[in-house]
Protein backbone atom coordinates (compact mmCIF):
# COMPACT_ATOMS: atom_id res chain seq x y z
CA UNK A 1 0.00 0.00 0.00
CA UNK A 2 0.85 3.46 -0.51
CA UNK A 3 2.67 5.06 2.79
CA UNK A 4 1.77 7.86 4.85
CA UNK A 5 4.11 10.14 2.88
CA UNK A 6 3.28 9.36 -0.60
CA UNK A 7 -1.00 9.26 0.14
CA UNK A 8 -0.03 13.24 1.52
CA UNK A 9 2.07 13.89 -1.40
CA UNK A 10 -0.24 12.66 -3.76
CA UNK A 11 -3.49 14.53 -2.10
CA UNK A 12 -1.57 17.71 -2.30
CA UNK A 13 -1.56 17.86 -6.18
CA UNK A 14 -3.85 19.24 -8.04
CA UNK A 15 -5.54 18.46 -11.40
CA UNK A 16 -8.48 20.09 -13.84
CA UNK A 17 -10.73 17.17 -12.36
CA UNK A 18 -9.76 18.25 -8.80
CA UNK A 19 -10.75 21.86 -9.44
CA UNK A 20 -13.94 20.70 -11.16
CA UNK A 21 -14.61 18.69 -8.04
CA UNK A 22 -13.76 21.75 -5.65
CA UNK A 23 -16.58 24.13 -7.21
CA UNK A 24 -18.94 21.27 -7.16
CA UNK A 25 -18.55 20.56 -3.29
CA UNK A 26 -18.73 24.75 -2.54
CA UNK A 27 -21.81 26.46 -1.21
CA UNK A 28 -24.21 26.63 -3.74
CA UNK A 29 -22.39 23.98 -5.61
CA UNK A 30 -23.64 20.79 -7.53
CA UNK A 31 -22.19 18.72 -4.37
CA UNK A 32 -22.50 20.56 -1.70
CA UNK A 33 -22.87 18.53 1.62
CA UNK A 34 -21.94 15.34 -0.47
CA UNK A 35 -19.50 12.50 -0.30
CA UNK A 36 -17.48 12.13 -3.18
CA UNK A 37 -18.16 8.70 -4.74
CA UNK A 38 -15.85 7.71 -7.49
CA UNK A 39 -15.55 4.27 -9.35
CA UNK A 40 -13.14 2.22 -11.60
CA UNK A 41 -15.60 -0.44 -13.60
CA UNK A 42 -12.85 -2.54 -15.52
CA UNK A 43 -14.74 -5.03 -18.03
CA UNK A 44 -13.61 -8.59 -17.02
CA UNK A 45 -12.52 -9.60 -20.90
CA UNK A 46 -8.76 -9.36 -20.03
CA UNK A 47 -5.75 -8.79 -17.92
CA UNK A 48 -5.28 -4.34 -16.76
CA UNK A 49 -2.22 -2.73 -18.69
CA UNK A 50 -0.81 0.38 -17.44
CA UNK A 51 -3.03 2.44 -18.55
CA UNK A 52 -5.55 1.37 -16.45
CA UNK A 53 -3.09 1.89 -13.85
CA UNK A 54 -3.47 5.57 -14.69
CA UNK A 55 -7.10 5.32 -14.09
CA UNK A 56 -7.03 3.47 -10.91
CA UNK A 57 -4.98 6.00 -9.77
CA UNK A 58 -7.25 8.79 -10.73
CA UNK A 59 -10.41 6.91 -9.43
CA UNK A 60 -9.20 5.73 -6.05
CA UNK A 61 -7.01 8.96 -5.63
CA UNK A 62 -9.46 11.24 -6.27
CA UNK A 63 -12.02 9.62 -3.49
CA UNK A 64 -9.11 9.71 -1.17
CA UNK A 65 -8.13 13.47 -1.30
CA UNK A 66 -11.88 14.55 -0.54
CA UNK A 67 -12.65 11.70 1.61
CA UNK A 68 -14.48 9.74 -0.14
CA UNK A 69 -15.14 6.20 -1.46
CA UNK A 70 -14.00 4.64 -4.56
CA UNK A 71 -16.46 1.07 -6.04
CA UNK A 72 -14.85 -1.52 -7.97
CA UNK A 73 -17.22 -2.54 -10.23
CA UNK A 74 -16.98 -5.26 -13.19
CA UNK A 75 -18.71 -4.05 -16.05
CA UNK A 76 -19.83 -7.48 -16.77
CA UNK A 77 -22.86 -6.52 -19.84
CA UNK A 78 -21.07 -8.44 -22.89
CA UNK A 79 -20.64 -11.95 -22.06
CA UNK A 80 -18.90 -12.89 -24.93
CA UNK A 81 -15.22 -12.95 -23.81
CA UNK A 82 -15.84 -12.17 -20.14
CA UNK A 83 -14.87 -14.60 -17.17
CA UNK A 84 -14.09 -15.12 -13.14
CA UNK A 85 -10.41 -15.81 -14.24
CA UNK A 86 -10.12 -12.14 -15.28
CA UNK A 87 -12.09 -10.75 -12.01
CA UNK A 88 -10.10 -12.53 -10.06
CA UNK A 89 -6.34 -11.18 -12.00
CA UNK A 90 -8.47 -7.85 -11.99
CA UNK A 91 -8.69 -7.49 -7.92
CA UNK A 92 -5.31 -8.88 -7.85
CA UNK A 93 -3.57 -6.19 -10.25
CA UNK A 94 -5.44 -3.34 -8.37
CA UNK A 95 -4.32 -4.56 -4.85
CA UNK A 96 -0.88 -5.61 -5.75
CA UNK A 97 -0.92 -1.47 -7.16
CA UNK A 98 -1.39 -0.67 -3.61
CA UNK A 99 -5.55 0.13 -3.69
CA UNK A 100 -8.07 -1.02 -1.85
CA UNK A 101 -12.13 -0.71 -2.45
CA UNK A 102 -13.32 -2.56 1.12
CA UNK A 103 -16.48 -3.65 0.66
CA UNK A 104 -17.56 -1.60 -1.87
CA UNK A 105 -17.00 -4.22 -5.18
CA UNK A 106 -20.04 -4.91 -7.36
CA UNK A 107 -21.31 -6.39 -10.66
CA UNK A 108 -22.72 -4.46 -13.48
CA UNK A 109 -24.70 -8.18 -13.82
CA UNK A 110 -26.49 -7.18 -10.51
CA UNK A 111 -28.52 -4.35 -11.78
CA UNK A 112 -29.89 -6.20 -15.08
CA UNK A 113 -33.70 -6.22 -14.12
CA UNK A 114 -33.55 -2.25 -13.14
CA UNK A 115 -31.93 -1.68 -16.44
CA UNK A 116 -34.38 -3.59 -18.15
CA UNK A 117 -37.41 -1.76 -15.81
CA UNK A 118 -35.83 1.47 -17.47
CA UNK A 119 -35.33 0.34 -21.11
CA UNK A 120 -39.55 -0.63 -20.51
CA UNK A 121 -39.92 2.92 -18.91
CA UNK A 122 -38.17 4.47 -21.91
CA UNK A 123 -40.85 2.53 -24.32
CA UNK A 124 -43.61 3.39 -22.33
CA UNK A 125 -41.96 7.10 -22.61
CA UNK A 126 -41.98 7.06 -26.29
CA UNK A 127 -38.35 7.04 -26.37
CA UNK A 128 -37.29 3.88 -27.51
CA UNK A 129 -38.61 1.62 -30.16
CA UNK A 130 -37.68 -2.19 -31.12
CA UNK A 131 -35.84 -1.86 -34.61
CA UNK A 132 -35.44 -5.02 -37.20
CA UNK A 133 -32.41 -3.30 -38.76
CA UNK A 134 -29.63 -5.64 -39.27
CA UNK A 135 -26.38 -4.78 -38.39
CA UNK A 136 -25.48 -3.70 -42.18
CA UNK A 137 -28.52 -2.44 -42.91
CA UNK A 138 -27.96 0.18 -39.72
CA UNK A 139 -24.43 1.04 -41.26
CA UNK A 140 -26.42 1.68 -44.38
CA UNK A 141 -28.38 4.35 -43.23
CA UNK A 142 -26.41 5.77 -40.34
CA UNK A 143 -26.58 9.02 -42.98
CA UNK A 144 -23.61 11.73 -43.17
CA UNK A 145 -23.16 15.59 -41.63
CA UNK A 146 -25.49 16.19 -44.48
CA UNK A 147 -27.70 13.78 -44.44
CA UNK A 148 -29.97 12.07 -41.38
CA UNK A 149 -29.99 8.83 -40.10
CA UNK A 150 -33.75 6.28 -41.23
CA UNK A 151 -35.06 3.67 -39.49
CA UNK A 152 -38.29 2.71 -40.90
CA UNK A 153 -38.64 1.35 -37.32
CA UNK A 154 -39.32 4.46 -35.58
CA UNK A 155 -42.50 5.08 -35.50
CA UNK A 156 -43.83 1.69 -34.43
CA UNK A 157 -46.56 1.86 -32.04
CA UNK A 158 -45.50 1.93 -28.24
CA UNK A 159 -47.36 -1.28 -27.40
CA UNK A 160 -45.53 -3.12 -30.56
CA UNK A 161 -42.44 -2.51 -29.05
CA UNK A 162 -43.48 -3.28 -25.85
CA UNK A 163 -45.07 -6.57 -26.88
CA UNK A 164 -41.54 -7.16 -29.22
CA UNK A 165 -38.89 -6.28 -26.46
CA UNK A 166 -40.53 -8.92 -23.92
CA UNK A 167 -40.35 -11.52 -26.81
CA UNK A 168 -36.61 -10.55 -27.18
CA UNK A 169 -35.68 -11.35 -23.28
CA UNK A 170 -38.14 -14.18 -23.45
CA UNK A 171 -35.68 -15.79 -26.65
CA UNK A 172 -38.40 -15.72 -29.24
CA UNK A 173 -35.73 -14.21 -31.94
CA UNK A 174 -32.66 -14.86 -32.55
CA UNK A 175 -29.51 -13.77 -32.10
CA UNK A 176 -29.19 -9.92 -34.21
CA UNK A 177 -33.10 -10.10 -35.18
CA UNK A 178 -34.06 -7.29 -33.61
CA UNK A 179 -32.70 -4.22 -31.13
CA UNK A 180 -33.84 -1.68 -29.00
CA UNK A 181 -33.05 2.07 -29.66
CA UNK A 182 -33.47 4.86 -27.80
CA UNK A 183 -35.22 7.67 -29.89
CA UNK A 184 -33.48 10.75 -29.82
CA UNK A 185 -32.10 12.60 -32.91
CA UNK A 186 -31.53 10.95 -36.07
CA UNK A 187 -30.32 14.55 -37.52
CA UNK A 188 -27.91 14.84 -34.73
CA UNK A 189 -23.76 15.81 -35.48
CA UNK A 190 -22.58 13.46 -33.28
CA UNK A 191 -23.60 10.09 -34.64
CA UNK A 192 -23.79 8.51 -30.95
CA UNK A 193 -26.86 10.34 -30.27
CA UNK A 194 -28.79 8.78 -33.69
CA UNK A 195 -30.96 6.67 -32.14
CA UNK A 196 -28.03 4.42 -30.68
CA UNK A 197 -28.73 0.61 -29.87
CA UNK A 198 -29.33 -0.16 -26.43
CA UNK A 199 -29.84 -3.59 -26.12
CA UNK A 200 -29.14 -6.95 -28.58
CA UNK A 201 -30.08 -10.41 -28.31
CA UNK A 202 -27.12 -12.65 -27.41
CA UNK A 203 -27.30 -16.06 -26.02
CA UNK A 204 -23.95 -16.38 -24.75
CA UNK A 205 -24.33 -18.05 -21.53
CA UNK A 206 -23.15 -15.15 -19.27
CA UNK A 207 -20.13 -15.71 -16.37
CA UNK A 208 -22.38 -14.94 -13.41
CA UNK A 209 -25.97 -14.92 -14.99
CA UNK A 210 -25.14 -18.22 -17.12
CA UNK A 211 -28.66 -18.06 -19.39
CA UNK A 212 -30.79 -16.16 -17.44
CA UNK A 213 -30.72 -13.51 -20.09
CA UNK A 214 -30.23 -13.39 -23.82
CA UNK A 215 -30.49 -9.88 -24.21
CA UNK A 216 -27.75 -7.64 -22.80
CA UNK A 217 -27.40 -3.65 -22.35
CA UNK A 218 -24.79 -1.81 -24.79
CA UNK A 219 -22.13 0.02 -22.60
CA UNK A 220 -23.36 3.73 -23.50
CA UNK A 221 -26.61 2.61 -22.10
CA UNK A 222 -25.67 0.30 -18.79
CA UNK A 223 -22.81 2.77 -17.28
CA UNK A 224 -24.63 5.71 -16.91
CA UNK A 225 -27.46 3.35 -14.89
CA UNK A 226 -24.55 1.70 -13.22
CA UNK A 227 -23.32 5.11 -11.84
CA UNK A 228 -26.99 6.57 -11.01
CA UNK A 229 -27.43 3.43 -9.14
CA UNK A 230 -24.55 3.24 -6.74
CA UNK A 231 -24.86 7.12 -6.35
CA UNK A 232 -21.48 7.88 -7.98
CA UNK A 233 -20.76 11.51 -8.12
CA UNK A 234 -17.84 11.65 -10.16
CA UNK A 235 -17.80 9.46 -13.35
CA UNK A 236 -14.03 9.97 -14.64
CA UNK A 237 -12.83 8.08 -18.18
CA UNK A 238 -10.59 8.66 -20.43
CA UNK A 239 -10.95 10.55 -23.30
CA UNK A 240 -12.41 8.68 -25.80
CA UNK A 241 -15.63 8.66 -24.20
CA UNK A 242 -16.12 12.57 -24.49
CA UNK A 243 -18.05 12.48 -27.51
CA UNK A 244 -20.60 9.66 -25.49
CA UNK A 245 -20.86 12.56 -22.71
CA UNK A 246 -24.27 13.52 -24.46
CA UNK A 247 -25.95 10.27 -24.74
CA UNK A 248 -24.71 9.54 -21.22
CA UNK A 249 -25.97 12.56 -19.70
CA UNK A 250 -29.21 11.64 -22.46
CA UNK A 251 -29.69 8.47 -20.68
CA UNK A 252 -28.80 9.80 -16.81
CA UNK A 253 -31.69 12.21 -17.25
CA UNK A 254 -34.42 10.16 -19.03
CA UNK A 255 -33.47 6.84 -16.29
CA UNK A 256 -35.93 8.44 -13.68
CA UNK A 257 -32.84 7.33 -11.09
CA UNK A 258 -32.01 9.51 -7.77
CA UNK A 259 -28.74 9.47 -8.81
CA UNK A 260 -27.54 12.32 -10.87
CA UNK A 261 -23.32 11.50 -11.70
CA UNK A 262 -21.25 13.47 -13.72
CA UNK A 263 -18.74 12.18 -16.47
CA UNK A 264 -15.83 13.92 -16.97
CA UNK A 265 -13.01 12.77 -19.01
CA UNK A 266 -8.83 13.06 -19.01
CA UNK A 267 -6.41 12.31 -21.57
CA UNK A 268 -5.39 8.40 -21.73
CA UNK A 269 -2.38 7.36 -21.12
CA UNK A 270 -0.39 6.54 -24.27
CA UNK A 271 3.71 5.40 -23.82
CA UNK A 272 5.84 4.80 -26.72
CA UNK A 273 6.45 1.20 -28.36
CA UNK A 274 3.85 -0.48 -27.28
CA UNK A 275 -0.04 -0.36 -27.53
CA UNK A 276 -2.87 0.37 -25.31
CA UNK A 277 -5.47 -1.46 -27.05
CA UNK A 278 -7.10 -4.36 -24.89
CA UNK A 279 -8.17 -5.64 -28.39
CA UNK A 280 -5.28 -5.33 -29.74
CA UNK A 281 -3.23 -7.14 -26.78
CA UNK A 282 -5.73 -9.97 -27.18
CA UNK A 283 -4.16 -10.44 -30.65
CA UNK A 284 -1.25 -10.60 -29.13
CA UNK A 285 -1.95 -13.59 -26.69
CA UNK A 286 -4.24 -15.31 -29.42
CA UNK A 287 -2.14 -15.14 -32.62
CA UNK A 288 1.12 -16.01 -30.75
CA UNK A 289 3.39 -12.68 -30.49
CA UNK A 290 3.55 -13.29 -26.75
CA UNK A 291 3.32 -16.04 -24.19
CA UNK A 292 0.10 -14.97 -22.76
CA UNK A 293 -1.29 -11.71 -20.74
CA UNK A 294 1.59 -11.48 -18.18
CA UNK A 295 4.67 -11.89 -20.74
CA UNK A 296 7.01 -9.60 -19.77
CA UNK A 297 6.96 -7.74 -22.72
CA UNK A 298 3.24 -6.55 -22.29
CA UNK A 299 2.03 -3.80 -20.76
CA UNK A 300 -0.26 -5.37 -18.74
CA UNK A 301 0.06 -4.71 -15.05
CA UNK A 302 0.80 -8.90 -14.39
CA UNK A 303 3.24 -8.79 -17.40
CA UNK A 304 5.41 -6.07 -15.48
CA UNK A 305 4.95 -7.47 -12.38
CA UNK A 306 6.75 -10.84 -13.90
CA UNK A 307 9.29 -8.41 -15.58
CA UNK A 308 9.87 -6.92 -11.85
CA UNK A 309 8.61 -3.37 -11.94
CA UNK A 310 7.27 -2.41 -7.98
CA UNK A 311 3.84 -0.88 -7.76
CA UNK A 312 6.11 1.69 -5.87
CA UNK A 313 7.67 2.62 -9.52
CA UNK A 314 4.48 2.76 -11.07
CA UNK A 315 2.75 5.08 -8.90
CA UNK A 316 5.87 7.55 -9.27
CA UNK A 317 5.30 6.94 -12.58
CA UNK A 318 1.81 8.25 -13.18
CA UNK A 319 2.66 10.71 -10.64
CA UNK A 320 5.06 12.29 -12.95
CA UNK A 321 3.06 12.23 -16.05
CA UNK A 322 -0.06 13.85 -14.02
CA UNK A 323 -3.82 14.20 -15.31
CA UNK A 324 -4.25 16.14 -18.57
CA UNK A 325 -7.07 17.33 -20.88
CA UNK A 326 -4.94 16.60 -23.83
CA UNK A 327 -3.81 13.57 -25.23
CA UNK A 328 -0.11 12.88 -25.65
CA UNK A 329 2.80 10.38 -25.47
CA UNK A 330 5.06 9.12 -22.88
CA UNK A 331 8.56 8.05 -23.51
CA UNK A 332 8.87 4.79 -22.12
CA UNK A 333 12.11 5.76 -20.99
CA UNK A 334 11.19 7.57 -17.93
CA UNK A 335 8.63 4.36 -16.96
CA UNK A 336 12.20 2.78 -17.10
CA UNK A 337 13.89 5.51 -14.96
CA UNK A 338 10.97 5.36 -12.28
CA UNK A 339 11.81 1.75 -12.20
CA UNK A 340 15.41 2.11 -12.44
CA UNK A 341 15.31 4.75 -9.20
CA UNK A 342 13.12 2.61 -7.26
CA UNK A 343 15.39 -0.37 -7.84
CA UNK A 344 18.53 1.65 -7.15
CA UNK A 345 16.85 2.16 -3.54
CA UNK A 346 15.63 -1.21 -2.65
CA UNK A 347 17.67 -4.17 -4.86
CA UNK A 348 20.35 -6.37 -3.60
CA UNK A 349 23.54 -6.62 -5.48
CA UNK A 350 25.04 -9.81 -6.59
CA UNK A 351 27.20 -11.33 -9.43
CA UNK A 352 25.85 -13.21 -12.78
CA UNK A 353 27.41 -13.61 -15.63
CA UNK A 354 25.67 -14.14 -18.59
CA UNK A 355 27.68 -15.28 -21.47
CA UNK A 356 30.36 -16.93 -19.79
CA UNK A 357 34.07 -17.88 -20.49
CA UNK A 358 36.55 -19.53 -18.01
CA UNK A 359 39.46 -17.50 -16.21
CA UNK A 360 42.06 -19.66 -14.65
CA UNK A 361 44.00 -17.97 -12.03
CA UNK A 362 47.37 -19.95 -12.91
CA UNK A 363 49.35 -18.82 -9.76
CA UNK A 364 46.41 -19.30 -7.17
CA UNK A 365 46.52 -23.03 -5.51
CA UNK A 366 44.59 -26.04 -7.32
CA UNK A 367 41.87 -26.93 -4.84
CA UNK A 368 42.26 -24.20 -2.25
CA UNK A 369 39.63 -21.50 -1.96
CA UNK A 370 38.75 -18.55 0.34
CA UNK A 371 35.59 -16.00 1.27
CA UNK A 372 35.04 -12.86 0.98
CA UNK A 373 32.28 -11.13 2.81
CA UNK A 374 30.60 -8.17 0.14
CA UNK A 375 28.39 -5.75 0.83
CA UNK A 376 24.77 -6.56 -0.62
CA UNK A 377 23.89 -2.99 -0.81
CA UNK A 378 26.53 -0.28 -1.02
CA UNK A 379 24.18 2.49 0.54
CA UNK A 380 22.59 0.20 2.65
CA UNK A 381 24.73 -0.70 5.60
CA UNK A 382 22.09 -2.49 6.93
CA UNK A 383 21.53 -4.82 4.35
CA UNK A 384 24.56 -6.39 5.69
CA UNK A 385 27.10 -8.90 3.74
CA UNK A 386 27.02 -12.11 2.38
CA UNK A 387 29.77 -14.67 1.70
CA UNK A 388 31.48 -14.80 -1.86
CA UNK A 389 34.17 -17.80 -2.53
CA UNK A 390 36.90 -17.49 -4.71
CA UNK A 391 38.97 -20.26 -6.29
CA UNK A 392 41.39 -21.00 -9.10
CA UNK A 393 38.61 -21.66 -11.55
CA UNK A 394 36.41 -18.54 -12.20
CA UNK A 395 33.71 -17.76 -14.74
CA UNK A 396 33.85 -14.04 -16.77
CA UNK A 397 31.82 -12.35 -19.26
CA UNK A 398 32.95 -13.36 -22.69
CA UNK A 399 32.71 -9.57 -23.43
CA UNK A 400 35.52 -9.08 -21.18
CA UNK A 401 38.42 -10.56 -22.54
CA UNK A 402 39.54 -9.42 -26.08
CA UNK A 403 42.60 -10.58 -27.55
CA UNK A 404 43.73 -7.24 -29.57
CA UNK A 405 41.49 -4.69 -27.68
CA UNK A 406 40.52 -1.50 -29.67
CA UNK A 407 41.69 2.25 -27.47
CA UNK A 408 40.41 2.35 -24.36
CA UNK A 409 39.66 -0.94 -23.71
CA UNK A 410 40.35 -1.13 -19.86
CA UNK A 411 39.25 -4.85 -19.57
CA UNK A 412 40.85 -8.26 -19.68
CA UNK A 413 43.64 -7.91 -22.64
CA UNK A 414 47.37 -10.00 -22.72
CA UNK A 415 49.26 -7.85 -20.03
CA UNK A 416 46.62 -5.56 -18.68
CA UNK A 417 45.63 -5.48 -15.29
CA UNK A 418 41.80 -5.12 -14.03
CA UNK A 419 40.35 -5.94 -10.44
CA UNK A 420 38.28 -8.92 -9.93
CA UNK A 421 35.35 -6.91 -7.93
CA UNK A 422 35.69 -7.13 -4.11
CA UNK A 423 38.51 -10.28 -4.80
CA UNK A 424 42.13 -9.42 -5.93
CA UNK A 425 44.06 -7.20 -8.82
CA UNK A 426 44.84 -9.66 -11.67
CA UNK A 427 46.57 -9.44 -14.58
CA UNK A 428 46.15 -11.33 -17.98
CA UNK A 429 48.51 -14.04 -19.28
CA UNK A 430 47.18 -14.87 -22.70
CA UNK A 431 44.11 -17.73 -23.46
CA UNK A 432 43.50 -20.63 -24.68
CA UNK A 433 41.62 -21.67 -28.20
CA UNK A 434 39.69 -24.57 -29.41
CA UNK A 435 40.36 -25.70 -33.08
CA UNK A 436 38.23 -22.90 -34.54
CA UNK A 437 40.24 -20.26 -32.93
CA UNK A 438 37.41 -19.42 -29.94
CA UNK A 439 38.73 -18.30 -27.15
CA UNK A 440 38.03 -20.81 -24.68
CA UNK A 441 39.70 -19.59 -21.66
CA UNK A 442 41.55 -16.76 -20.16
CA UNK A 443 44.43 -17.10 -18.37
CA UNK A 444 45.82 -14.13 -15.67
CA UNK A 445 47.51 -14.38 -12.59
CA UNK A 446 46.93 -12.87 -9.22
CA UNK A 447 48.79 -10.41 -6.80
CA UNK A 448 48.11 -11.75 -3.49
CA UNK A 449 48.62 -8.04 -1.58
CA UNK A 450 45.62 -6.78 -3.76
CA UNK A 451 42.74 -8.65 -1.82
CA UNK A 452 39.33 -7.19 -1.42
CA UNK A 453 40.42 -5.24 -4.57
CA UNK A 454 42.75 -2.75 -3.17
CA UNK A 455 46.76 -1.80 -4.01
CA UNK A 456 48.92 -0.88 -1.50
CA UNK A 457 51.60 0.44 -3.78
CA UNK A 458 48.92 3.26 -5.11
CA UNK A 459 49.40 2.13 -8.75
CA UNK A 460 46.07 2.86 -10.93
CA UNK A 461 43.58 -0.08 -12.21
CA UNK A 462 41.34 1.15 -14.44
CA UNK A 463 39.07 -1.45 -15.14
CA UNK A 464 36.55 -3.52 -13.02
CA UNK A 465 34.90 -6.52 -13.88
CA UNK A 466 32.37 -9.04 -11.82
CA UNK A 467 32.77 -13.14 -11.72
CA UNK A 468 31.76 -16.37 -10.08
CA UNK A 469 33.78 -18.65 -8.54
CA UNK A 470 33.28 -21.53 -10.87
CA UNK A 471 33.60 -24.07 -8.17
CA UNK A 472 30.31 -22.58 -6.12
CA UNK A 473 28.44 -21.35 -9.47
CA UNK A 474 24.63 -22.28 -10.17
CA UNK A 475 23.23 -22.29 -13.19
CA UNK A 476 20.80 -20.04 -14.69
CA UNK A 477 18.19 -18.90 -17.53
CA UNK A 478 18.28 -15.21 -17.84
CA UNK A 479 15.60 -13.50 -19.87
CA UNK A 480 16.65 -10.19 -21.70
CA UNK A 481 13.82 -8.20 -22.77
CA UNK A 482 13.68 -5.39 -25.94
CA UNK A 483 10.84 -3.39 -26.43
CA UNK A 484 7.64 -5.52 -27.87
CA UNK A 485 7.50 -2.74 -30.70
CA UNK A 486 10.96 -1.46 -32.35
CA UNK A 487 8.32 1.85 -33.92
CA UNK A 488 7.90 4.18 -31.06
CA UNK A 489 4.32 4.76 -32.43
CA UNK A 490 3.10 0.95 -33.84
CA UNK A 491 -0.53 2.05 -33.89
CA UNK A 492 0.10 5.06 -35.92
CA UNK A 493 0.40 3.48 -39.22
CA UNK A 494 -2.47 2.59 -41.80
CA UNK A 495 -0.65 -1.20 -41.69
CA UNK A 496 -1.51 -4.38 -39.18
CA UNK A 497 0.21 -3.39 -36.14
CA UNK A 498 1.42 -7.26 -36.30
CA UNK A 499 3.34 -6.70 -38.47
CA UNK A 500 5.31 -4.27 -36.59
CA UNK A 501 5.84 -6.45 -33.77
CA UNK A 502 10.04 -6.59 -32.60
CA UNK A 503 11.52 -10.14 -33.57
CA UNK A 504 14.29 -9.34 -30.99
CA UNK A 505 11.89 -8.04 -28.00
CA UNK A 506 13.13 -11.24 -26.01
CA UNK A 507 16.42 -12.83 -25.84
CA UNK A 508 16.83 -16.27 -23.11
CA UNK A 509 19.98 -17.26 -22.45
CA UNK A 510 20.64 -20.63 -21.36
CA UNK A 511 23.97 -21.70 -19.68
CA UNK A 512 24.61 -18.54 -17.50
CA UNK A 513 26.10 -18.64 -14.14
CA UNK A 514 25.35 -16.47 -10.87
CA UNK A 515 27.16 -16.83 -7.70
CA UNK A 516 25.77 -19.32 -5.21
CA UNK A 517 23.94 -16.88 -2.60
CA UNK A 518 21.43 -16.61 -5.38
CA UNK A 519 20.60 -20.38 -5.35
CA UNK A 520 17.59 -19.93 -2.85
CA UNK A 521 16.60 -16.51 -4.77
CA UNK A 522 12.73 -16.64 -4.65
CA UNK A 523 10.26 -14.30 -6.59
CA UNK A 524 9.67 -11.18 -5.54
CA UNK A 525 13.19 -10.59 -5.26
CA UNK A 526 15.01 -8.34 -7.09
CA UNK A 527 18.53 -7.96 -7.96
CA UNK A 528 21.14 -5.76 -9.32
CA UNK A 529 23.66 -8.03 -11.45
CA UNK A 530 26.62 -5.86 -11.13
CA UNK A 531 27.22 -4.21 -14.34
CA UNK A 532 24.17 -5.86 -16.05
CA UNK A 533 21.18 -4.49 -15.06
CA UNK A 534 18.53 -5.20 -12.75
CA UNK A 535 16.45 -8.55 -12.71
CA UNK A 536 13.98 -10.90 -10.95
CA UNK A 537 13.11 -13.89 -10.21
CA UNK A 538 10.60 -15.32 -13.04
CA UNK A 539 7.24 -15.92 -11.47
CA UNK A 540 5.48 -18.77 -13.86
CA UNK A 541 8.70 -20.25 -15.07
CA UNK A 542 11.48 -20.24 -11.93
CA UNK A 543 11.55 -23.55 -9.63
CA UNK A 544 14.11 -25.34 -7.43
CA UNK A 545 17.09 -26.60 -9.83
CA UNK A 546 16.20 -24.07 -12.67
CA UNK A 547 16.48 -20.65 -11.75
CA UNK A 548 14.92 -17.98 -14.14
CA UNK A 549 16.20 -14.44 -14.21
CA UNK A 550 13.94 -11.56 -16.12
CA UNK A 551 15.76 -8.21 -16.69
CA UNK A 552 13.35 -5.43 -15.28
CA UNK A 553 16.00 -2.54 -16.84
CA UNK A 554 19.20 -1.86 -17.75
CA UNK A 555 21.18 0.33 -16.18
CA UNK A 556 21.85 2.82 -18.47
CA UNK A 557 19.70 5.45 -17.91
CA UNK A 558 17.76 7.08 -21.22
CA UNK A 559 15.53 9.24 -19.84
CA UNK A 560 16.47 12.77 -20.13
CA UNK A 561 15.25 14.96 -17.39
CA UNK A 562 15.14 18.17 -18.92
CA UNK A 563 12.87 16.59 -21.68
Amino acid sequence: MPDRMEMEASAKANNFIHDIIDEELAEGGRCEGMTVHTRFPPEPNGRLHIGHAKAIAVDFGTAAKYGGVCHLRMDDTNPDKEGEEFVDAIREDIRWLGYDWGDRFYYASDYFEEMYEVAVRLIREGLAYVCELTPAQMRENRGDLTHPAVSPWRDRPVQESLDLFARMRAGEFEDGRMTLRAKIDLASGNFNMRDPVIYRINRTPHHRQGNTWCIYPMYDFAHPLEDAIEGITHSLCSLEFEDHRPLYNWVRDHAGLAGQPRQIEFARLNITHTVMSKRKLRRLVEEGAVAGWDDPRMPTLSGLRRRGYTPASIRDFLERVGVAKMPNMVELSLLEHCLREDLNRSARRAMAVLRPVKLTVVNYPEGQSETFEVENHPERPEEGTRPVTFSRHLWIEAEDFLENPPGKYFRLYPGNEVRLKSAYVVKCTGCVKDENGCVVEVLAEYDPDTRGGNTPDGRRIKGTIHWVDAATAVDAEIRLYDTLFADPNPEAGEGDFMELVNPRSLEALTGCKVEASLHAARTPEAFQFLRLGYFCVDNQDSAPGHLVFNRSVSLKDGFKKGK
